[in-house]
């Protein structure tokens, strides 16, 4: 599993940032892969929270598993 993470701000308080972790569930997902298709991932996530502005597009490991 990797993980894209999105680096946002809010656009009327540009000091208040955070990251935004999400999950694509795959065995062989490269972090190529998961750069490549991030983009259309940030781009519908963006189009969902207008309020935010994206300053960062990463992939990653998970820091963190679900716990069952």
């Amino acid at each position: 599993m990797i993980e894209l993470v999105l680096s946002v701000c809010l656009i009327t308080a540009p000091q208040t940032c955070k990251d935004v972790n999400l999950s694509y569930m795959g065995d062989r997902v490269t972090p190529q892969q998961c750069m490549f298709r991030g983009q259309t991932t940030a781009a519908q996530w963006s189009a969902g929270h207008p309020e935010w502005h994206i300053t960062k597009i990463t992939c990653d490991t998970p820091k963190e598993f679900a716990k069952l």
